[in-house]
């Protein structure tokens, strides 16, 4: 929502200003050089992307219109999620969470927590890693280098349309000048008209050097860098997640020493306080 609002903050901006100086807004209507700079553009993402990067990037996209921050409610669910699989395998042991970790979508324990459940990556997380300690012997530093290891390679296909989109606004400029020369070049097969005609047209084919900075500087640069603040809030989460895991499975931490240790990685602007996290570990018991 609030990137529409910035769309159009943006044009009201441009034309509101254009118009201002008593600017001809029928100049800068020039369908062809759209069609260059958008057609270009487009082919080249087409050229430069696998399909599945197409797809991420038109997924992320309606992601981008739709999303919603982590809240704190959200990190408090995780945090209420771990608490509960960290007590049951302190007093029934690590076995007694096997059914949980093979259906979390039939486990009661997970079900409490419909916005942990909803989150494929985070629920992987956690049962992929209980799952690992279940069938292995793995060391805790081992632990460790695995869980960042999927977060690495978990961050980079989040960025993937990040950086596609850096590229498409990158050219965008360049494509802008493409448009202008083939305007000039047209321009200049009109050499022998009037002197209204000729800035006309000129001025036609300055708007294509216009349009591409305008939808590079933005439009495309901010989306992708929308899409990068996206990511990064996900892996944030994910940290939260991996942080309270490796204290109580790798360190041995109680239960709570755990989970404390989940809500310290919190950002600052959506994390619980010690006190609010007792509170709704209270209400749970």
């Amino acid at each position: 929502m609030f990137a529409i609002v910035g769309f159009l903050v943006v044009c009201i901006a441009i034309i509101g200003g254009y118009l201002l100086e008593h600017g001809n807004l029928s100049v800068l209507f020039q369908p062809a050089e759209l069609v260059i700079i958008g057609g270009a553009a487009l082919g080249g993402f087409i050229t430069a992307s696998p399909p599945k990067i197409i797809k991420a990037v038109i997924a992320s996209l309606k992601k981008m219109l739709t999303y919603k921050p982590y809240s704190k409610a959200d990190y408090l669910d995780a945090l209420l999620l771990l608490n509960g699989i960290f007590y049951k395998i302190r007093q029934q042991g690590l076995v007694s969470v096997e059914s949980d970790v093979e259906n979390p979508a039939e486990s009661s324990l997970f079900q409490q927590y419909p916005s942990v459940v909803k989150n494929h990556h985070a629920v992987s997380l956690i049962t992929d890693t209980l799952r690992t300690v279940m069938t292995t012997t793995v060391a805790p530093h081992e632990l460790e280098a695995l869980l960042e290891s999927e977060l690495e390679v978990h961050q980079e296909e989040l960025m993937q349309p990040s950086l596609t989109l850096t590229f498409i606004a990158d050219s965008l400029p360049g494509l802008g000048i493409v448009a202008a020369v083939l305007g000039v070049v047209i321009t200049m097969g009109k050499i022998n008209e009037p002197p209204e005609v000729l800035g006309h047209s000129v001025g036609a084919a300055l708007v294509g050097t216009f349009l591409g900075v305008l939808l590079c500087y933005g439009y495309i640069s901010p989306i992708s860098r929308n899409l990068s603040h996206i990511a990064n809030e996900e892996i944030q989460y994910l940290t939260v997640l991996k942080v309270a895991l490796l204290a109580f499975i790798g360190g041995g931490a109680a239960p709570k020493v755990a989970i404390e240790f989940g809500r310290r990685a919190i950002p600052p602007d959506v994390k619980p306080t010690f006190v609010e996290l007792e509170e709704a570990l209270r209400q749970k018991k």
